[in-house]
């Protein structure tokens, strides 16, 4: 463990995140040390300072970089470096908006739609942080966020998305909507719109209770129900919707399992400051190994030591 990662934890202690301000930040120093490991092809030390600092540290190093040498430290990266690791130092240096843009767009970029992405992004941010990523969408792509998941969906899983995308809390009884969703399920086709509507439009422990409710008055979990009542990708988006609102966290662990690059870097980007202490957590508990171990058995090189940098420690 880095002696200055324990200084910069006393720092920011009660911080659920992993990387977090380092101390004694002085971006003039980090840019000539930068500048030198660029010229050199240094990958240890590009790994070493981008992944021991914030986000909000690491825009002020690529704003005196540009100052300093009249360069952008984006290009020099992709110059000197090469493969997962130069993506993962280019999307570490993305502002967090811009970042989460960038992947809703690679998600539906060329053939193919990721749905699992898109779910992951809109189930996991808050409404007020989705509008300002739909806002940073359309000044990075001058498209519009809602129009492009329009085109690359249909149906109610479309609905389900915007639903999400355009999400506000709403104030309602815990009893009325466990009989709205119960009431949906009673006809030959279940209804989409109470479910759409209702798990979109209230807060976590709210919903926890109206599922809790749910699986009490139906007599099954509400993943049975899912799979007995919906198909295709609505099911799917509703029980990946169910999952983040009952445990968030295990939802990404899982995620993590699944081991492919994309899907890695992107949930350990986005959490490194907020969450993936916990995320973590759930994975330890679900696959029994530390997502630190873990890393060292899919991952090599440069790659592996900015992931093990962001992923921080054993647990």
């Amino acid at each position: 463990m880095d002696p200055e990662y324990y200084q910069s934890h006393n720092m920011c202690w009660g911080t659920l995140g992993t990387v977090r301000p380092f101390p004694n930040f002085y971006p003039e120093q980090d840019v000539v040390k930068i500048q030198a490991a660029l010229e050199r092809k240094d990958a240890v030390t590009l790994v070493r300072i981008l992944t021991n600092r914030t986000n909000a540290q690491r825009q002020v190093i690529a704003n005196t970089f540009e100052e300093l040498t009249q360069k952008d430290l984006a290009t020099g990266v992709k110059k000197t470096l090469s493969g997962d690791v130069e993506t993962l130092l280019l999307e570490l240096l993305m502002p967090p908006l811009q970042y989460e843009a960038y992947r809703l767009q690679q998600a539906m970029v060329g053939l193919g739609t990721d749905e699992n992405t898109l779910l992951e992004i809109l189930c996991t941010q808050s409404g007020e942080k989705l509008r300002e990523i739909s806002t940073t969408y359309r000044q990075l792509f001058k498209k519009d966020l809602e129009n492009e998941l329009k085109g690359e969906t249909s149906g109610d899983f479309t609905k389900l998305l915007l639903a999400l995308l355009n999400k506000e809390a709403v104030v309602s009884g815990v009893q009325r909507d466990i009989e709205s969703l119960s009431a949906s399920l009673n006809g030959k086709k279940a209804e989409t719109g109470p479910w759409i509507n209702i798990l979109t439009s209230r807060d976590s422990h709210h919903l926890n209770e109206v599922l809790q409710g749910l699986e009490l008055q139906r007599g099954h979990v509400v993943d049975q129900v899912l799979e007995k009542r919906f198909t295709g990708d609505f099911q799917m988006g509703l029980k990946v919707l169910v999952q983040c609102i009952q445990n968030p966290d295990l939802y990404l662990a899982r995620r993590l399992v699944n081991t492919k690059t994309p899907i890695v870097q992107g949930i350990m980007v986005s959490h490194s400051e907020e969450d993936l202490l916990c995320i973590r957590a759930a994975y330890l508990k679900l696959t029994g190994t530390s997502l630190y171990t873990a890393l060292q058995k899919q991952y090599k090189g440069y790659h592996l030591q900015a992931l093990l940098a962001i992923c921080r420690s054993e647990d």
